[in-house]
């Protein structure tokens, strides 16, 4: 017998009304919390490009990149199913339901984070001669196997969170992990140089670990009795979807390993860095996006899968705000291009500016994309979304193949075009089948002029001297800006975007009269 805690059944439901404003309140508060926290980690890394150049940069990513792969395959998916069960658990109301996959969710998360670890540490040389050549950094990539441990407990209560739509809390998790991360790392760096970076990695992990931990155990509970039939039940049903979620994720993440690795190999250690650099601050301001997608739009999906109207009204809405907040920058990422590599990271980083812009352009099928991919697994149709991962992967790394071999460097932001491309295609015409869904005028009229804005603030690049491209981008931004955020406003209501603002710590509003979406919080907190 298991004494699991007990589990109050008050987080709170997410607020009737438009599932814009909703899009919108989500993506303001993790989102936005997910971009503060990305700018304080790039602190650290302006600090690592310049005092290690493009070869600390390329170490470091390498070995992230090493430990995002193996907690994919080691965590079994079991944190991503978790927060479909727990989500399902609360949405059903029922306390014995929610207290067996809590209680399972975190007995599992330590069993395979431990069993990950030993099994990582054991290979760590065979991984050391795959992603290097050569096992000279086989003592350090051992080492991570601790990351690997605290990553597993810490992705259980990360699901917890989510599952239960703490949206505040997790943002502000997010914001604290990020800033203890820093101020540890930079005088570990300053110190100790190329040999401190997997000493910082390993601290900053049980940090986040110590944070996520503080957070999950203010969830309110009460004692209830888990028989070891039932962990043992709820573990199964975590383990099915969690196997088929994590070869979807391992798709993706196996990509980008092997390209950088690909990288490694042709260009070395400081080429790699260049790819990872412009990989990174393509993300930078994308990522809010895509992670309050994935905090808050899934579990709502989930809940109006079986309804196919429903679920293509809720992503034709979530991918119009997210692409309304998604083109501005963008298109300001495309026109600073040069501007935004030395400021992050130095100017030895001069690749890696033609590499950003093609990653740019790709960005903006991506955001298109990304509520789309989520509904096969919505809807429980997990293979199917196992399968249109595999053939993007397959997809990106011949690309990004054939790129480095006839373009070099920049061949790999093209691969990462090319392969989105071939992804939005893939997954518009599986998700029009399983679910019968369409884009809305709105969303074709936004996408033909984003592309066109997105496609000459790219060829300006490309052809015209660095002030010309520098010109004709800022307009682009300033005008496709305005139409953005006018839309925006019309949409949700300019009293909503106020106090969206408000709980990121903006202090600034507009006033005007309520836009057709308003209505009041039921919340102040930022915890849907």
């Amino acid at each position: 017998m298991v004494e699991s805690k007990d589990i109050s059944l008050s987080s709170e439901q997410p607020p009737a009304g438009s599932s814009h404003t909703q899009a919108l309140k989500a993506t303001t508060i993790i989102g936005g919390s997910t971009f503060i926290a990305l700018l304080i980690r790039m602190v650290r890394t302006k600090v690592l490009a310049l005092l290690l150049g493009p070869a600390g940069v390329g170490l470091e990513r390498m070995y992230y990149s090493i430990i995002d792969l193996a907690r994919t395959i080691g965590g079994l998916g079991v944190n991503s199913s978790g927060v479909r069960q727990i989500a399902e658990a609360v949405g059903s109301g029922d306390e014995q339901v929610i207290a067996r996959t809590v209680t399972t969710l975190r007995r599992i998360s330590i069993i395979i984070g431990a069993l990950g670890a030993i099994a990582f540490f054991a290979l760590r040389e065979p991984i050391s001669r795959l992603t290097f050549g050569h096992a000279e950094h086989s003592g350090d990539v051992g080492l991570l196997s601790i990351i690997l441990f605290l990553g597993a407990v810490n992705g259980g209560q990360g699901a917890l969170l989510q599952g239960m739509r703490r949206i505040g809390d997790m943002a502000k998790m997010g914001i604290i992990g990020a800033i203890i991360a820093t101020v540890v790392s930079i005088p570990i760096v300053y110190i100790w140089g190329l040999k401190g970076i997997p000493a910082y990695m390993i601290i900053g992990a049980a940090m986040s670990e110590l944070v996520a931990w503080l957070y999950a155990r203010r969830i309110r509970v009460k004692t209830i009795t888990v028989s070891l039939a039932q962990i043992i039940s709820e573990a199964f049903a975590l383990l099915k979807m969690g196997l088929i979620l994590m070869s979807s994720g391992l798709m993706s993440l196996g990509a980008l390993y092997f390209i950088g690795v690909l990288v490694t190999r042709q260009e070395g250690v400081a080429g790699a860095g260049q790819f990872w650099a412009a990989n990174s601050l393509s993300m930078v301001y994308i990522s809010f996006i895509l992670q309050a997608m994935g905090t808050d739009f899934y579990p709502r999906l989930t809940a109006v899968a079986t309804d196919h109207a429903k679920c293509s009204q809720m992503v034709n809405e979530q991918a119009e705000v997210s692409l309304l907040l998604a083109l501005p920058g963008i298109l300001g990422t495309l026109a600073f291009a040069p501007w935004v590599i030395r400021v992050f990271y130095s100017a030895k980083f001069g690749i890696a500016t033609e590499i950003l812009c093609w990653q740019m352009t790709g960005m903006l099928l991506r955001v298109g994309c990304w509520p789309l991919g989520m509904v096969p697994v919505a809807i429980g149709r997990a293979k199917i979304s196992l399968w249109t991962e595999t053939a993007a992967a397959a997809v990106y790394l011949l690309f990004a193949w054939i790129g480095l071999k006839y373009f070099g460097l920049p061949g790999t932001g093209m691969a990462f075009v090319g392969s989105y491309i071939v992804y939005g295609i893939l997954i518009y015409a599986v998700v029009r089948n399983i679910a019968g869904f369409r884009w809305s005028p709105s969303n074709v009229r936004l996408a033909l002029w984003g592309t066109l804005a997105v496609a000459i603030a790219f060829i300006a690049h490309l052809l015209l001297s660095a002030l010309w491209a520098l010109a004709i981008g800022a307009i682009l931004t300033l005008l496709l800006g305005t139409y953005c955020f006018k839309a925006l406003w019309s949409l949700v209501g300019v009293e909503r975007i106020n106090r969206n603002l408000h709980k990121l710590g903006i202090r600034f509003s507009f006033s005007s009269r309520p836009g057709p979406g308003m209505q009041r919080d039921s919340d102040g907190t930022g915890n849907e």
